[in-house]
C-alpha cells in the first residue's frame, strides 16, 4: 500500500467535495477517490486535467498534492506540523470571482449541450429494443441504483443551499452533478431511465436557478428555468414543469414586469391541475399570482388568490418535497404583507408582517419582512421606523452577499427620497448606496 495523500484529501475538502462528489465531478467511482487519497492509486494523466479544474488547480499543483505524504517526528506528517506552524503548503484557494465565473462558463456550456440532447428523439425511437439494449450494454447505461443515488444527491444539494450562508458556493457541486447527469443523457437508455434522468435534471437545473437569481443573475437563472422546464415536458411531470414556470415568471414579478408574468402563471396553474393534487403546487403557484395581482393594483383577484394558497392547510402530509417544492403555507403571513405593501395598503400589511416575524424566518426572510415594514414606515412618514427595519436589512445583507436582499433594499430606495432632508435618512440612504456599489463590483 502506498502514503496517504493528505494534501489531496484536505484540498478536496476545502472546495466542497466529498469523495462521492468529487467522483461525480470527474467521472469516476468514489471508491476511486478513496484509492487516490490512500495512495493505492494515482490518477492516469487524461484524468488529471479535470481533476484540476474541479480543485481549482494547476496541474503541477495537483502534482504536488498527489506526492506521498512525508512523515515528521512521531509519525505526525509534514503537512500537518506546517499547517501548525502556519506555512502554506497547501494551494492558495482560488480568486472566488474567478471561480464563480469558471462555473457559469460551464453551466453555459452544459445548458446548450443538455438542450440538444432534450431536442433530439430519444435512443428508443431510432431502434428496437433489442438493439437499444445491446447499445446499453456497450456504453454503460445507468442502472437503477445509480439513478436511486443521483436523487439522494439531488436531495442533499438542496439541503446544502438551504443551509448556505452564500449561496454560490454550491454552484460547484451543482454543475459536477448535472455534467453527470448530461453524460447519461448522452448514452442508450431504458425509457424509465431516460425519463428519470430528465426529471433530475430539471430538478437541478431549478436549483442552479436559484442560485444565479440569489446573485442578481437574472438571465443566467431565466436560462436555468427555460432547460428545467424542457426536461420536466420530457419526465412528463406536471408538477415539477409547473414550478420551472412558477420560478421563471417571479423573475418578472421581481422585475416588477407584472403584465409578463400572468400569462406564464395562469399557464403553470393549467399544469398544475393535472398533476398531483396532494402537492402544493398550486397553491405555491396562487401565491406568486396574488403578488402578480398586487403588483397590478387588483385587490380583489389578490385576495382571491391569497384564499386559493391557504387551502394548502387543507391538506395532508407530505404536500412538499423539500427541493424544487418547499411551499407548505408557513410563508402565508409574509406573503400577505407583501401583497398589501405593493398595493398600499399599510394598514392591512403591518399585521401580517408582525405574524411573519413571529415565526422561524431565514435570514432572507426576515430581511424581506424588514423591508417590508421599513415600506410602511415610509407611508407614514416615520424616520425611526424606516432606519430601525432597513438597518437590520443591511446587516444581513452585508452578512450573506445576497442578491435578492440587496435588491430589497434598491427597491426600497427611492421611496425614501421624499424624506431625505432627515440626517438618519441621508445616512441610511448612502449606505444602500456604497453596498449596491460594493455588490455590483
Amino acid at each position: 500500500m502506498g502514503d496517504r495523500r493528505e494534501a489531496f484529501a484536505a484540498r478536496r475538502e476545502l472546495m466542497g467535495y466529498t469523495q462521492e462528489s468529487l467522483a461525480a465531478a470527474v467521472g469516476v467511482e468514489f471508491s476511486t477517490v478513496g484509492r487516490w487519497e490512500r495512495g493505492d492509486l494515482t490518477p492516469q494523466p487524461y484524468r488529471r486535467p479535470r481533476i484540476a479544474k474541479a480543485l481549482g488547480l494547476t496541474l503541477e499543483e495537483l502534482g504536488t498534492l498527489l506526492a506521498p505524504t512525508p512523515s515528521g517526528p512521531n509519525g505526525t506528517s509534514a503537512v500537518a506540523l506546517a499547517q501548525i506552524a502556519g506555512a502554506d503548503v497547501l494551494p492558495v484557494q482560488p480568486d472566488l470571482a474567478e471561480t464563480d465565473d469558471m462555473n457559469r462558463r460551464d453551466l453555459l456550456r452544459l445548458f446548450s449541450m443538455t438542450g440538444a440532447l432534450l431536442a433530439l428523439p430519444a435512443a428508443e425511437s431510432a431502434v428496437c429494443d433489442a438493439e437499444r439494449l445491446a447499445a446499453a450494454a456497450r456504453t454503460g447505461a445507468v442502472d437503477s441504483t445509480a439513478v436511486a443515488e443521483f436523487e439522494q444527491l439531488n436531495s442533499h444539494l438542496w439541503r446544502v443551499y438551504a443551509f448556505a450562508s452564500t449561496k454560490s458556493q454550491v454552484l460547484p457541486l451543482v454543475r459536477a452533478q448535472l455534467d453527470v447527469l448530461s453524460e447519461g443523457l448522452r448514452r442508450p437508455q431504458s425509457p424509465a431511465t431516460r425519463q428519470r434522468l430528465c426529471e433530475l435534471s430539471a430538478d437541478l437545473f431549478q436549483l442552479a436557478g436559484e442560485i444565479f437569481f440569489d446573485g442578481d443573475r437574472y438571465t443566467d437563472a431565466a436560462h436555468c428555468y427555460t432547460l428545467a422546464a424542457t426536461a420536466s415536458k420530457e419526465a412528463n411531470t406536471p408538477d415539477l414543469w409547473a414550478c420551472a414556470l412558477t420560478r421563471h415568471a417571479f423573475i418578472a414579478v421581481y422585475e416588477r414586469r407584472f403584465n409578463e408574468a400572468a400569462p406564464i402563471l395562469e399557464l403553470a396553474a393549467d399544469l398544475a391541475r393535472r398533476g398531483n393534487p396532494g402537492l402544493s403546487t398550486r397553491h405555491w403557484i396562487a401565491v406568486v399570482q396574488a403578488e402578480t395581482f398586487a403588483g397590478l393594483g387588483d385587490l380583489d383577484a389578490c385576495q382571491r388568490a391569497l384564499d386559493t394558497a391557504a387551502e394548502v392547510q387543507h391538506l395532508q402530509e407530505p404536500v412538499h418535497n423539500g427541493g424544487w417544492l418547499r411551499f407548505d403555507g408557513s410563508r402565508l403571513a409574509e406573503e400577505r404583507g407583501t401583497c398589501y405593501v405593493t398595493l398600499g395598503r399599510p394598514d392591512l400589511a403591518e399585521a401580517a408582517l408582525t405574524d411573519a416575524l413571529a415565526g422561524n424566518l431565514t435570514a432572507r426572510r426576515k430581511a424581506g419582512v424588514l423591508t417590508d415594514l421599513a415600506m410602511i414606515g415610509v407611508h407614514r412618514r416615520d424616520p425611526d421606523q424606516i432606519v430601525n427595519y432597513a438597518s437590520a436589512v443591511l446587516a444581513t445583507a452585508r452578512q450573506t452577499g445576497s442578491g435578492v436582499v440587496v435588491r430589497k433594499l434598491r427597491g426600497l430606495q427611492p421611496h425614501l427620497a421624499p424624506l431625505l432632508t432627515n440626517q438618519q435618512i441621508q445616512q441610511l440612504d448612502a449606505e444602500i448606496n456604497s453596498l449596491i456599489g460594493s455588490h455590483a463590483a
